[in-house]
């Protein structure tokens, strides 16, 4: 494959060795554009650069994938994405697809196996890893798209990063660093969740969280 028809790629992830390891095992069909580490940075490097596929990861500082899909896509940008994550929950993979990735792979993927989904998707298809495949289509079997669990539908993006971290034990300090916003705003985002979710303390949201896999 020559220059003009490589695909251009940006690395969206906030693991810098992680991004290195990744542009190491690209095939020759990838030209690696650029690097990303959370949400901001994502979106304007994507603007500036223009790739034709961001690899995504899905849990990341400043509200995570599903915010970059948001705010990118919301905007009529044509590029492609394909979200590369450790995660293998339901709500990841269902979450992130229907705010518009193309595919999502597992970090247990190969080399080789990461450029053919790039470049598949690149052209246009959709990608999954085996066992994630069956996610998608249950969800998306019926038209209208039905919700895998409409208590966690109702929560933000941001609303589902708080809780996550909540439930990983994070102080309201360390969720404020992780996330870069107040503790003020951590706290509201806390009592709007348990409001949602009829629920009274930081501990029932924990047990909860964990019930439906989203530590």
């Amino acid at each position: 494959m020559n220059a003009v028809n490589m695909v251009k790629v940006l690395i969206v992830d906030d693991h810098r060795l992680f991004r290195s390891g990744v542009r190491a095992e690209l095939g020759p069909q990838i030209e690696v554009i650029g690097e990303a580490e959370d949400v901001e940075s994502a979106v304007s490097a994507i603007e500036a650069l223009k790739p034709d596929v961001v690899l995504l990861d899905v849990h990341m500082p400043g509200g995570g994938g599903q915010e970059v899909l948001r705010r990118v896509l919301g905007s009529g940008s044509p590029v492609r994405f394909l979200a590369l994550s450790v995660s293998d929950a339901a709500e990841d993979v269902i979450g992130v697809i229907r705010g518009g990735a193309r595919g999502y792979v597992t970090k247990t993927i190969s080399g080789r196996e990461l450029t053919d989904a790039i470049v598949r998707v690149a052209e246009g298809d959709a990608v999954f890893s085996p066992r994630l495949a069956g996610f998608v289509l249950d969800a998306f079997a019926s038209t209208e798209a039905p919700s895998i669990d409409p208590e966690l539908d109702s929560l933000t993006t941001r609303e589902r990063e708080v809780l996550r971290l909540i439930a990983r034990g994070y102080a309201y300090k360390e969720i404020a660093k992780e996330l870069f916003i107040s503790v003020k705003t951590v706290e509201t985002h806390v009592s709007s969740v348990l409001r949602k979710l009829q629920l009274s303390n930081r501990h029932e949201l924990s047990r909860w969280a964990t019930a439906r896999r989203l530590v």
